[in-house]
């Protein structure tokens, strides 16, 4: 009479042990937003134009001045793009010198801006979600379209809707092309004479993380190889300043974007964005590549992945001057994440704090 609960106990064990392992090999993992075929060969017709023989691989010395390319990524409205347009329109000499692309959101409530530098500067896009490859997709769209736009874009600067910027448009542009020793890891530096003897590639790359272990097997333990095994299996912020050769190994890459398009069983270790383009570059050229990025973030109090947001009654002068500190460079460039109503504190310091170098 004893014997029944007991077996059942048992039963019941057993049966959740073999849930536990069995699972993942027998249920198919769900994507939070999966990838049509239609999408998938659009892209790839993109992609095969940008990293064809015939699309300029650099800037001819003969040509003009190398430009940078603003990449925004957004599912959302552009809340600081009064902010934005100072920034680029605040430097008459650099006004020429770079380049906007915006990718939003087709499923959002992003309208085009009909003036000023984002008007006209959305390129075809295609749904995105965070924790899926639809990022992926959507950067190395925008990096794409930059590189058949302009040979004269030479470093691809990847920003989302809640970044603004910590310096003057000319400033950024010294640092990166003009500044030997804005790069404070740049073995080089100290043998340059005032000119950069190479431009690199600003990416955040680690190989040490608590969560990497679980990240790589999100997919399932074997997934990934054998193109990508675990010790070459990197983490790092999807923000970077792409110099135009990574950019086009980038849209050129067709092995590891197999890999990491593959749905995962965990979502709440998915977040391919953050690994696909240190993984990349890392195993495809390394020693150009900074592995620090130039977007300063606060994971200080992070909620579910996402970083401390800035509010209003914290945007002052010494926040700007705290988040410019770098052991890495002169000086981080970027800084995320604001919320849409620091709009009016950043700007009543644009001109006196921001922009003032």
């Amino acid at each position: 009479m004893y014997r029944s609960p007991y077996i059942l106990s048992l039963t019941l064990l057993l049966s959740l042990s073999l849930l536990f392992f069995l699972g993942p090999r027998l249920l198919r993992p769900v994507p939070p937003l999966p990838i049509s075929p239609s999408d998938e060969l659009d892209d790839l017709s993109l992609l095969r134009r940008a990293s064809s023989p015939s699309s300029p691989s650099r800037l001819s010395s003969a040509s003009r001045r190398p430009k940078i390319a603003f990449l925004f990524l957004t599912n959302t409205p552009l809340h600081f793009s009064p902010l934005w347009d100072r920034f680029f329109y605040g430097s008459p000499r650099h006004r020429r010198l770079f380049n906007v692309y915006v990718h939003a959101d087709p499923f959002s409530n992003v309208t085009a801006p009909s003036d000023g530098v984002f008007a006209g500067r959305f390129i075809p896009a295609k749904r995105t979600a965070r924790a899926s490859p639809t990022l992926i997709s959507a950067t190395r769209r925008l990096l794409a379209t930059a590189i058949l736009d302009d040979p004269a874009n030479t470093y691809f600067a990847l920003l989302s809707q809640h970044c603004v910027p910590l310096h003057s448009l000319a400033y950024v542009y010294r640092s990166l092309f003009e500044s030997p020793r804005f790069d404070l890891t740049d073995p080089d530096a100290a043998r340059s004479h005032g000119v950069p003897l190479r431009f690199r590639s600003y990416i955040e790359i680690h190989s040490r993380s608590k969560s990497l272990w679980k990240r790589y097997t999100a997919r399932g333990r074997y997934a990934m190889l054998p193109e990508v095994p675990f010790e070459q299996f990197r983490v790092g912020s999807q923000f970077f300043v792409l110099t135009r050769r990574h950019a086009r190994a980038v849209v050129k890459d067709r092995k590891l974007w197999r890999k990491f398009r593959l749905p995962c069983y965990r979502e709440d270790a998915c977040y391919p964005e953050e690994h696909y383009f240190p993984t990349l570059l890392s195993m495809e050229d390394p020693g150009a590549c900074t592995h620090y990025t130039l977007t300063r973030v606060n994971w200080t109090g992070t909620v579910n992945g996402h970083p401390h947001t800035y509010r209003p009654p914290e945007v002052s002068p010494d926040l700007i001057h705290r988040l410019r500190a770098s052991n890495y460079s002169d000086s981080y460039l970027f800084a995320r994440k604001f919320s849409p109503d620091c709009l009016e504190p950043l700007m009543s310091i644009a001109d006196k704090v921001i922009f003032r170098d």
